[in-house]
């Protein structure tokens, strides 16, 4: 015999066997007749068995289980409060393939002193000591090997596909004699299982071994429970034939009992909360008997002491129902649905009724003599919502009859109010409960300050609330048909309020905030346009009512307008505020109509330059100035010596973050030659060219220094010397970047002609403006919309959440709304967040959801509001709150304590229910008294358990009476539909 290593360096057991082959063979004429041929094969290489054992063993050295390891003993619930790893590799048996995964209990590993210390000449391997270990019975969430042997460490073969199985006897026996061989090779003392039969049906065997030492790993699985198997007695009588000697100490038994439990308007501008199903499906009941004796007890088929109410630890888990349906969360899921959708507005609600009905019914020839007819400024006074709609709801019904608009005309009415409450017939309650609304949101956006990081919109914006009325439409009132029915409407009052001048309201006011969704910053430049619009209606109104008014006072007086009176006039002319006349001319002065004025200005320009070319000797005082708003400090003008005044200037062009990028990308693609760069500064310096030459209308005389002293100070360097007389002066100058040749600044103010603020070119043209955003929002598909509000909608479900949450404290959802906040606060940066990852933030919502209703579900169960005594209120509020958290809570004083009577009391009225008998009167507590219910024939009030747990386990001499006292082990489950005996026997291989 010979050997040959193989993989890893591990011999091989090897065959070597000579064929002695005699083969045909024919005589030839000049051939030896005495020839013979021989065959020589050699045997010497591995098969494909010794592969696989070898293969084993590699892997197992790789993960370094060789040899004995020691940590210490595990403590109590260690095998649910710890933390379970696993790592798994590949091996094959010629073509088919297994997989072997190590699972273990991560713990620290003693040093070498600490074995050396506590290291026993006899020492067990560690999986033989955890299988007498008392600590972690019955964990209720663990491996089925952990619950069933108590093992912390083992390593699993198992067929690699899914739908292989391991069923024949002779490949059970191959993989049993090679992981027997591997385990020997290696002294490897972790316990190895294989997997055979169906792996729905979870077999498995196994071995472990140590020096001297062997347990064998068996199991037993039948769908029916034998008849003289039901009770104790009979298991005892396997477990010791087994053994094969008597016992004396009898293991821990477990029984556990199962029953299903019972529990049993919407608002515009609120998201609805909780379970429409009971969340929490079944209670589990575990009463439990550690550490009895044989003969303690008795329990046959006659008579048994084992009643549920009497055990000394009862435990409760809940089994949680699949998904149940939450109202947020359908309302989140059904809107989240509309982003996937194609259709348009026309095409689910048929044409357009957004065009003006003047349209269609006027020629050409009307819409000339409307454009050279002399307009009169009409300004309706606040309507009633009935008239605000009127005529929206009038072009509407001729392209859609009445009875076939998804949402109707009351549920539409109540919707417009609470989305514009300044329409409402009485407008001083209007204003209440927008000032209500206001300290709500302040409250909130006090308490979350959630808009900023969620891009959204403030929580009493119309934004926001346009947001939850359309959720709820598209859950309530239409589906997608009413989301476009209100959307329509919302454009078409849009437009109303610009044509008659009122401002929109939950919009604050000033410039769009970047912070916000678009949809929001577009409503609030439409409503910044309606305050331009509006402040130059008011003006034209009020120069109207004072021409008309002069000229009453000329008819009544008949007298001849003095030359004071014209001074009186341009003085009070000239003290209008830039809010009275706005730019009201703006208009005029875009069509380039008032030549006069246009030259007049050009006069004082051209005198400007002169004046610039004589030293500043001539008289500029006859040049009178425009456009001032009040004296800057002590400053004057450099070369004239007047104060210097601050003008009335225009407000810069407020933009939505669209526009924004689409003038970068402009810019940007102008380039980086000399001309690119000049042209690129000369459209950026529009709103410059504007204020230099307001100032240089307020201020007759200026100089560009001037200009620079009052816009940027820190562009003029003034220092300090001493002149000719010994005084100490001020002597100031333009810094270095203005003095550059072709700076821009000295090039804009060499072009500015002296233009005050109200006749120069508008900045900012709001007509444009609004059309621009009547025509996005016309534009907008519902699914675009449903993304533009999406934000929002995120917004109010979180809140929703933190506000239920508030009034439970459940530690983790709180952990599930800081992951929220996170996740969501970097997705919705970005204009098209990730679909798949909104998903997965409402998916959180909705568990968080879940989790609060399991949590109302269980308060209700146990009557913790009903509850009068302040200890046992918290002992039960405490209870529910670890039933959410824990997967299996043990009650405190069992049966006999505050939370045991309540579950005694859901457990009878269960039974009761499901005997059909009449629940008329209170179950009274469990006592003393029902300890011998079983054995006078009573029958118990309590429901009979649904299944079965029982641990054998002693240490005992095996196979012999002199051998070695090793652990033994057998469990047993026992439930309706399947028994199952999984059994650990150990034995002495050194003397038997």
């Amino acid at each position: 015999m010979t050997g040959v290593s193989g993989a890893g360096g591990v011999p091989l057991p090897t065959r070597h066997r000579l064929t002695n082959k005699q083969t045909d063979f024919k005589m030839a004429a000049d051939s030896d007749p005495e020839s013979e041929v021989f065959e020589i094969t050699d045997f010497t290489t591995a098969s494909e068995w010794e592969r696989f054992v070898s293969r084993i063993e590699e892997v197992l050295n790789n993960w370094k289980l060789i040899g004995s390891t020691a940590r210490d003993p595990l403590e109590k619930g260690e095998f649910t409060s710890g933390v379970w790893e696993e790592k798994s590799d590949e091996i094959s048996f010629a073509d088919y393939k297994f997989s072997i995964t190590h699972h273990y209990l991560k713990q620290e590993y003693l040093t070498d002193k600490e074995i050396k210390e506590e290291s026993e000449e006899d020492a067990l391997p560690e999986a033989m000591q955890d299988l007498l270990s008392m600590s972690n019975d019955f964990p209720p969430r663990a491996h089925c090997l952990v619950r069933w042997y108590g093992l912390r460490e083992f390593v699993i073969i198992a067929p690699a596909a899914s739908n292989d199985a391991v069923i024949s006897e002779s490949k059970c026996n191959l993989l049993l004699s090679s992981i027997s061989i591997a385990l020997g090779n290696t002294g490897c003392q972790v316990t190895l299982f294989v997997q055979i039969q169906q792996k729905s049906r979870r077999m498995y065997v196994g071995a472990c071994e140590g020096p001297g030492v062997r347990t064998d790993f068996e199991m037993v699985h039948l769908r029916k429970v034998p008849n003289q198997y039901h009770h104790l007695s009979g298991l005892l009588d396997i477990f010791k034939s087994k053994i094969g000697c008597p016992l004396t100490p009898l293991p821990p038994i477990n029984f556990d009992a199962l029953v299903g439990g019972e529990v049993g308007g919407l608002e515009f501008g609120k998201l609805p909360f909780g379970a429409c199903e009971d969340p929490i499906s079944e209670l589990h009941l575990a009463t439990t008997w550690p550490h009895l004796t044989e003969g303690i007890i008795v329990d046959n088929d006659v008579y048994s002491d084992l009643d549920a109410v009497q055990a000394p630890q009862w435990s409760v888990r809940v089994r949680k129902a699949d998904n149940p349906q939450c109202l947020l969360g359908d309302f989140l899921t059904e809107f989240f649905k509309l982003c996937r959708r194609k259709e348009s507005t026309d095409e689910l609600l048929g044409r357009s009724a957004f065009e003006d009905e003047t349209k269609e019914s006027t020629d050409i020839s009307q819409a000339l003599q409307k454009l050279t007819e002399p307009t009169t400024v009409h300004m309706p006074r606040l309507s009633t919502m009935s008239n605000m709609v009127h005529s929206a709801r009038k072009r509407m019904h001729r392209h859609r009859r009445v009875e076939e608009s998804p949402i109707s005309n009351e549920v539409l009415n109540s919707i417009l109010i609470f989305l514009f409450p300044d329409a409402a017939g009485d407008v001083s309650n209007a204003k209440r409960s927008t000032s209500r609304g206001s300290n709500i949101a302040t409250f909130e956006e006090e308490s979350y300050s959630l808009y900023c990081q969620f891009k959204s919109a403030p929580s009493d914006s119309l934004t926001y609330k346009l947001s939850l009325c359309l959720c709820m439409v598209n859950f309530y009132h239409g589906g997608m048909r009413g989301v476009a029915h209100l959307w329509q409407e919302f454009v078409l009052e849009m437009r109303y309020r610009l044509e008659n001048n009122y401002l929109v309201p939950g919009l604050a006011t000033g410039a769009p905030d970047l912070k916000c969704c678009l949809l929001h910053q577009k409503l609030q430049m439409l409503n910044c346009c309606i305050e331009r619009k509006k402040a130059r209606d008011d003006g034209r109104k009020q120069t109207a009512e004072n021409a008309l008014g002069d000229s009453m006072e000329r008819k009544v007086s008949n007298s001849k307008v003095t030359p004071e009176c014209l001074n009186n006039k341009g003085e009070t002319s000239q003290q209008k505020s830039w809010d009275s006349w706005s730019d009201s001319e703006d208009e005029f002065f875009e069509c380039l109509s008032d030549t006069e004025e246009l030259q007049d200005g050009d006069m004082k320009e051209e005198a400007a330059k002169g004046e610039e070319k004589d030293g500043g000797k001539k008289d500029t005082h006859k040049w009178r100035p425009e456009g001032r708003l009040h004296q800057h400090g002590n400053l004057t003008l450099i070369r004239t010596g007047d104060p210097l005044y601050i003008p009335v200037t225009q407000e810069p062009a407020p933009m939505t973050e669209d526009l924004l990028e689409e003038q970068s990308e402009v810019l940007a693609k102008l380039g980086t030659s000399a001309e690119g760069a000049h042209l690129r500064a000369r459209m950026q310096s529009a709103c410059l060219l504007s204020d230099m030459e307001s100032f240089k209308a307020a201020n007759p005389g200026c100089c560009l220094e001037d200009f620079v002293r009052w816009y940027s100070p820190r562009d003029y360097i003034e220092e300090e010397f001493t002149d000719e007389t010994g005084d100490k002066v001020l002597r100031g100058e333009l810094s270095a970047r203005m003095k550059i040749p072709g700076n821009m600044w000295v090039e804009a103010w060499e072009t500015a002609k002296s233009i005050p603020a109200r006749r120069q070119r508008r900045l900012f043209d709001d007509t444009r403006e609004a059309e621009k955003v009547l025509h996005y929002l016309v534009g907008l598909k519902p699914a675009d919309l449903t993304r533009h509000l999406l934000p929002c909608i995120l917004h109010a479900a979180l809140l929703k959440v933190k506000e239920e949450e508030s009034m439970e404290d459940i530690p983790s959802v709180r952990k599930i709304i800081q992951q929220i906040i996170a996740h969501a606060s970097k997705l919705l940066r970005y204009s098209n967040p990730d679909i798949k990852k909104l998903e997965e933030i409402i998916g959180q919502i909705i568990a968080s959801e879940a989790i609060i209703a399991r949590s109302r579900s269980l308060q209700a169960k146990f009557g913790i509001q009903k509850c009068e005594k302040e200890e046992e209120r918290e002992e039960l509020e405490r209870f529910v709150s670890q039933l959410l958290e824990q997967p299996e809570v043990p009650v405190i004083g069992a049966g006999r304590g505050p939370t045991g009577s309540i579950i005694y009391k859901l457990f009878v009225n269960a039974q009761r229910t499901a005997t059909l008998t009449p629940i008329d009167d209170e179950p009274r507590k469990p006592d003393s008294s029902d300890e011998h219910r079983s054995s006078s024939g009573t029958v118990s009030e309590f429901p009979p358990p649904t299944g079965r747990e029982i641990i054998l386990r002693t240490s005992a001499p095996r196979p012999a009476p002199y051998s070695k006292s090793l652990p033994q082990r057998m469990y047993c489950v026992m439930l309706k539909d399947d028994f199952r005996l999984a059994g650990a026997f150990s034995s002495d291989t050194s003397f038997f």
